[in-house]
């Protein structure tokens, strides 16, 4: 199966210049804790939940800060022609549960989640991701510091 056979489409974009307060309330009535940071018509970023929590509140800075200053901009990203197994397997190595999903121009067209995944017949396989992302010392572990 291919990534775009089943990723969410339609995905609310952030812009890099938007406050954090507008992105948190974005979120809040997406119910989301992610969401792609665009630049005309361009992937720029990733800001989440937690990225306005850390780089954000804990250090001090407040709702009106952009969302270009506490985004990543290092994005990891997947293809949606790409075969499912081989994105779960990168999500897995990669620690994520969720990637932006472009086409092959790399203008974004979706979002998948391993929720996605699990939901359209790839369950063994997200199972098997999240496994992999849940291992402890990744980027995001209380034990890796």
């Amino acid at each position: 199966m291919k990534v775009g056979n089943c990723m969410t489409r339609n995905v609310q974009v952030a812009s890099p210049e938007q406050s954090i307060r507008e992105v948190a309330e974005i979120m809040g009535r997406l119910d989301a804790g992610v969401m792609p940071v665009g630049d005309h018509d361009r992937l720029v970023g990733m800001i989440t939940d937690r990225d306005i929590a850390i780089r954000g509140v804990a250090l001090g800075k407040g709702p009106d800060t952009k969302v270009r200053d506490v985004m990543s901009s290092e994005v990891k990203y997947c293809f949606d022609d790409e075969d499912v197994e081989h994105v779960l397997e990168n999500m897995g190595d990669l620690q994520v549960r969720r990637l932006p999903v472009l086409n092959r121009d790399k203008r974004l067209v979706g979002i998948i989640s391993l929720g996605d995944l699990a939901t359209n017949g790839e369950s063994a396989e997200a199972g098997e991701a999240l496994s992999d992302i849940s291992k402890p010392g990744g980027e995001h572990s209380q034990t890796a510091h």
